[in-house]
């Protein structure tokens, strides 16, 4: 136990969703005391804190500031910004403000692979933990993805592979991975950064104290201001040395290490060109770590995807349905829009939710080449709409199941049609996953 934490006299927890609550079981595990902060006068897990918690103390809605600022460390929640003016104050007066990451780091003892990224983590993370399960390891996978880092804490655990967001690098001070990769970066949380550069600066922190780096080659930004002593490898674009990559061989795209073809990407069981990038990342992660090749391509030659990420649905009268409803900016529905794109039938995509300050026109000339048409949902219709407007056929729609009956219509035989929003979901939904789950039914009810 770090001398920071075991000499605290009183650990202040900010934010009672998922990750909070895990703090505060961990805290309450390691017999440290700790209140509770949540800005929302009626948090959605009050009973659960009730329940558990009956003798902490809690500020819900209106905060004393000045106990906030008395407090020998602050464990603030990713969903909240260190711009809060509680917060600002609380840092100003020298308190210290980490995430449940810095505490996960300071107790985990096996290595951790770290991964990032504005689109494909959720696929790449779960695919090293996989390759890792194949290969025999003890591995915990969570983070961003599932299972917050200090619920996968035990002495058991043999390899940790985390998917790390934006919002939990920024209270990151040290991550120290033994493998860390950003896999891109495309405009995304513009409603929380002040543009591009300081989105950036959040995503590099995974790089900190990490002993091996994975980078895109074909994307600038994922590279690291770091030393030269410090190990890199990277992934994406043709065969090379040191790199993961893809070469064509005898009419076949292969996926190479180094120079070395090792599976077909005819092999993969994920749909779409932008997952032979994240396969490919998957590969330099794993070899980063250790794992062997035959475990990696056992792993690539089984998983289908995850649910909500270029997800197949059904075929229905000869159209094909894709639930994309995690493609929540720009660049990650520019990729499924890619991936999918092919010399047989055209997409109709479904667009729309809520916009997070992204402007969209980089998905126009994507659109214009393998769209038939659109179907504009949620509150950035209008601006889709004005994008669209004399360049790609469109229509409204009020409800996920009116959004799936126009894409029908619009759809011809060989076609696909593809939820990938490009917005977050949070007009008509209560997340990404309902979203999706709306589709699929709507899906399952045409005829």
């Amino acid at each position: 136990m770090s001398n920071l934490i075991a000499s605290s006299k009183m650990i202040a927890v900010v934010g009672t969703g998922v990750s909070g609550l895990s703090a505060a079981r961990f805290l309450r595990a390691q017999k440290l005391p700790f209140v509770l902060f949540d800005t929302r006068e009626a948090p959605p897990a009050q009973d659960v804190i009730v329940a558990e918690f009956p003798d902490v103390h809690c500020q819900f809605g209106v905060w004393d500031e000045s106990l906030l600022q008395s407090a020998d460390e602050i464990v603030l929640s990713p969903g909240l910004p260190l711009s809060m003016s509680a917060i600002a104050a609380a840092r100003a007066a020298g308190v210290p403000v980490i995430g449940d990451v810095e505490l996960f780091v300071r107790h985990a003892k096996a290595p951790i692979v770290a991964i990032t990224g504005s689109n494909g983590k959720s696929t790449v993370t779960t695919l090293v933990g996989e390759m890792a399960t194949a290969a025999g390891i003890k591995v915990a996978v969570g983070g961003n993805l599932g299972t917050p880092v200090l619920d996968l804490l035990s002495d058991d655990v043999e390899l940790y592979v985390l998917e790390l967001s934006s919002f939990q690098l920024e209270t990151v001070t040290k991550l120290g991975a033994t493998v860390a990769c950003i896999l891109n970066m495309s405009a995304d949380h513009l409603d929380r950064y002040n543009g591009m550069p300081e989105y950036h600066r959040a995503k590099q922190r995974i790089y900190f104290g990490a002993r091996h780096v994975v980078v895109n080659r074909t994307d600038p930004l994922t590279q690291p201001p770091l030393a030269d002593d410090v190990t890199r490898s990277s992934f994406a674009g043709s065969a090379d040395f040191k790199n993961m990559g893809v070469r064509e061989q005898e009419g076949d795209t292969w996926l190479c290490d180094d120079l070395t073809p090792v599976i077909k990407a005819s092999e993969l069981k994920l749909p779409g060109r932008h997952n032979i990038d994240n396969a490919l990342a998957a590969m330099a992660i794993g070899k980063a770590a250790g794992l062997p090749m035959a475990s990696m391509l056992q792993t690539l030659t089984s998983f289908k995807g995850l649910e909500h990420r270029c997800q197949w649905v059904a075929e229905v009268a000869d159209v094909i349905y894709y639930n994309d409803s995690k493609g929540t900016n720009v660049g990650a529905t520019l990729a499924a829009i890619n991936g999918l794109a092919n010399s047989h039938g055209k997409l109709v995509v479904i667009l729309g939710g809520v916009a997070k300050e992204q402007t969209f026109t980089s998905l126009l000339p994507a659109l214009k080449a393998h769209a038939r048409g659109c179907v504009l949902i949620g509150e950035a219709a209008d601006e889709l709409a004005a994008m669209l407007q004399g360049e790609v056929d469109f229509e409204r729609a009020g409800s996920m199941p009116e959004a799936v009956s126009k894409a029908q219509a619009q759809a011809h035989s060989g076609d696909r049609v593809l939820l990938s929003p490009a917005c977050a979901s949070f007009d008509m939904f209560d997340n990404y996953q309902a979203r999706g789950d709306a589709f699929c039914a709507a899906v399952g009810g045409l005829q």
